[in-house]
């Protein structure tokens, strides 16, 4: 019987710790209502923890490449996953907001920042010769699946208990990967005698990690990067597509539909199918981006994001189950889907040996827009006391970004350097 290549054992360590870190984050718009009503806080100061989160995590991004040159992958998801715990424990003793900003804005943001940004493409990168975009599919997705199994059972708990024991079971779940990836991590293929899946023969790497300063490698990388066109280009659509994501969706959605009179646990459900469908929707994009022009697959997903958002309100004023099902379906297919198509844009047009690092920055750019509908989103209810004009400004901006892919120069060949495969 043949023996399964340890690459999958990683993949599959990889796709449970960026489960337990993505629910930390998209668990947010569930934790809302319950802090505003126990603390008193204003929504839009909860909303700025978040969306200093967001920022945080994602413009650490460039460095967390770099750092994975230098340190290596396993005392990087360490560090992390420990960073990310001390934030989930420390929530339990918070009662000042400045306190929440430190812990949820700070703490848990650079906790997940590895994990949600350049963690995927640099397992696929160097554990995957063949199916990379595939591994790039199924590792941008579970981040959804931890939203489909646990946000219900969060809000569940929060709605009969209080939000202390859904804080716990995330600890839970932080501590165990945090073993699991002390005892099976490892850093590269050869650390078990092996190559990349799909690699037949060894080639010569070229870049064993550089060894310079993480924060000049990274900004190296920006200055580079800056000066080509398409970079401009993905970065304008990953920002709108974090805005109009995690931003906006995964944070006030929850609460959005609550002020329609829609209950906590049946709000909870609707995100959590919205991850079903987006755990379909990513790993078939990733499977798509292996074989089709990821320009046009990027104009589709947009596209569609931007008429989903500007059904929902419509939906919620009309009261219409059938259309908010809609909604989760088509908005829930290419909710993390744009990432596949974004990487592999960005590994043709930068190579593999700079994409990783630029990667960082395009998130970056991710999660400013993310950071900006999380909190412009709480100001926009505190002062019309409706979101409904942020997901209609979300919808029209997501349809703006359609129009910036399809711009992108095409690039003719997806074919690397063989001497780069093996770096991020």
């Amino acid at each position: 019987m043949k023996r399964i290549h340890y690459s999958w054992f990683i993949l599959a360590i990889t796709f449970f710790s960026i489960i337990a870190a993505g629910i930390v984050m998209s668990s947010s718009g569930v934790f809302i209502d319950p802090f505003e009503k126990e603390f008193g806080w204003d929504r839009s100061e909860i909303a700025l923890a978040f969306a200093i989160s967001m920022f945080l995590y994602g413009i650490s991004g460039p460095f967390m490449a770099a750092l994975l040159n230098v340190i290596g992958l396993k005392k990087m998801m360490i560090a992390s996953m420990a960073t990310l715990l001390i934030g989930i424990i420390l929530t339990f003793i918070m009662n000042q907001s400045w306190q929440m900003i430190l812990i949820w804005g700070i703490i848990i943001g650079l906790g997940s920042s590895l994990f949600l940004t350049v963690l995927s493409p640099y397992v696929a990168n160097h554990w995957f010769e063949k199916r990379r975009g595939l591994a790039v599919g199924i590792l941008t997705a579970s981040s959804a699946t931890g939203q489909l199994i646990l946000l219900p059972v969060l809000a569940t708990i929060i709605d009969h208990y209080s939000w202390r024991p859904a804080i716990g079971l995330m600890m839970i779940l932080s501590i165990i990967m945090l073993l699991i990836i002390l005892l099976f991590m490892k850093n590269k293929p050869k650390d078990v005698g092996i190559l990349p899946y799909g690699l037949e023969e060894e080639i010569q790497e070229s870049n064993e990690g550089p060894k310079e300063n993480p924060i000049v490698i990274a900004f190296k990388g920006l200055f580079e990067a800056v000066k080509v066109k398409e970079y401009w280009l993905l970065s304008g659509s990953f920002f709108i597509c974090g805005l109009s994501t995690s931003g906006l969706v995964g944070t006030h959605f929850v609460s959005y539909c609550i002020s329609f009179g829609i209950p906590l646990v049946t709000a909870a459900s609707f995100l959590s199918f919205m991850g079903i469908f987006n755990l379909v929707g990513t790993t078939l994009s990733g499977w798509l981006s292996d074989r089709f022009d990821n320009r046009w697959l990027l104009f589709w997903y947009y596209g569609f994001r931007g008429a989903s958002l500007l059904l929902l309100p419509y939906a919620l004023n009309e009261g219409s189950t059938t259309m908010l099902v809609i909604f989760t379906v088509f908005y829930g297919l290419d909710w993390i889907a744009t990432v596949p198509p974004t990487i592999s844009i960005s590994r043709q047009i930068f190579g593999t040996t700079k994409s990783g690092i630029v990667y960082g920055w395009i998130f970056a750019s991710h999660q400013v827009g993310a950071a900006t509908a999380a909190y412009g989103g709480g100001l926009i209810y505190k002062f019309f006391n409706t979101y409904t004009w942020a997901f209609f400004l979300a919808g029209v901006f997501c349809l703006l970004a359609s129009l910036f892919v399809i711009i992108i120069k095409k690039q003719h060949s997806s074919q690397l350097p063989k001497e780069e495969i093996m770096t991020l």
